[in-house]
């Protein structure tokens, strides 16, 4: 394993456990994980009950979120938007209520189970302004300056290297964008051991 001072976790290594916990989530949704999912997950957080009741079950069912990155400010029309970790694409289908028909919506995923599901759902709901993209957060599959908004709902806590991911979101958002993203922090100090141990990363 080589890493840097800040990087303390192989994160190859990390990517793999988070892909085998997340394709569970994208391929038995109904399973019991050591996070909430779902529907009652998302009327906890305060999302908006009638944009998720206008939802299918496939968009929702695999929904892990830890927030809701649309609570401090709603999007506007024809905003462009990347979702990072953009999952089975529920905060992204929502992102599509908000921008319309003249904005344009990237998620972006790393499971490959996760990006077939919600490819799928995008095409039922023959939502045009919304693409998926297979890709990493440390390394966006976005142009520069294209973005005027990046979301993210629980991802950036699951990267080992955040400084990378900090710069990619800087480098996709065109000047003045926003960055709303919704995460686990934890205001104490961590002992290095326990920073080194994967597995207390993904619980």
């Amino acid at each position: 394993m080589s890493t840097t001072p800040d990087v303390l976790v192989d994160p190859v290594a990390l990517r793999e456990q988070v892909k085998s916990k997340y394709r569970d989530v994208a391929t038995h949704p109904t399973r019991t994980f050591h996070f909430h999912t779902g529907r009652g997950l998302a009327r906890r957080l305060g999302y908006d009950k009638d944009a998720v009741a206008a939802l299918p079950d496939r968009a929702v069912e695999s929904f892990a979120g830890v927030a809701n990155p649309f609570a401090p400010r709603l999007l506007a029309p024809g905003d462009r938007v990347v979702d990072i970790g953009s999952g089975a694409g529920f905060d992204t289908f929502l992102a599509a209520q908000q921008v319309g028909p003249t904005g344009s919506i990237v998620g972006v995923d790393m499971t490959p189970e996760m990006l077939e599901k919600s490819t799928a759902t995008a095409a039922e709901l023959g939502l045009e302004q919304v693409e998926f993209r297979a890709g990493l957060a440390e390394s966006l599959p976005v142009e520069d300056s294209w973005a005027d908004v990046v979301i993210s709902n629980g991802v950036i806590n699951l990267c080992a290297d955040k400084r990378t991911v900090l710069s990619e979101i800087r480098r996709v958002l065109k000047p003045g964008g926003w960055l709303q993203f919704a995460d686990i922090a934890n205001g104490l100090p961590v002992p290095e051991g326990a920073l080194r141990d994967i597995d207390l990363w993904t619980g």
